[in-house]
């Protein structure tokens, strides 16, 4: 069987609801996974967004999520499970889709890497430089679920 993630939410590929984005009420979407691969002590979640105008935008970060997890559910909020990273928005935590108005769709990767190591020893709030470092030689698997989301020109 092959890693995979999932999101009840929406299907693989298509709009993300307005609930999940900076437009809604900008919670996260439930997630769940399975099938990761032999050795697995821990897992990284990065949801980013690879077709923000100035480059990849990070929207949300947490890692040392602990293999025996495999879920999060929606709304899920930092110091649960987990260390939280912050965003590009500047926050730890879950930042929902935000694209600049009349840009067209954008494209949010949620990327889940099943990782050799727990903990990575990243500092709570860490950025994602710091984070692609600590997984340089750690990811076992990865897994990858997307969806789409463009703000419209109000009239």
């Amino acid at each position: 069987m092959a890693f995979k993630i999932l999101c009840g939410a929406f299907p693989e590929a298509t709009p993300i609801p307005r609930l999940y984005t900076a437009d809604g009420a900008d919670i996260s979407p439930e997630l769940e996974w399975s099938d990761e691969p032999p050795g697995t002590k821990s897992f990284v979640l990065i949801m980013d967004d690879t077709d923000a105008p100035a480059g990849t935008w990070n929207h949300w970060l947490l890692w040392d999520i602990p293999a025996t997890v495999h879920s999060l559910a929606q709304g899920f909020k930092p110091g649960r499970v987990g260390e939280s990273g912050t965003n590009d928005f500047g926050k730890t935590g879950y930042g929902g889709p935000a694209p600049p108005k009349g840009h067209g769709p954008h494209r949010y990767y949620f990327r889940l890497f099943a990782v050799n190591a727990e903990p990575l020893g990243l500092r709570a709030g860490a950025r994602r430089t710091d984070l692609d470092l600590a997984l340089e030689t750690h990811v076992l698997d990865q897994a990858l679920y997307m969806g789409r989301y463009e703000r419209k020109w109000m009239r």
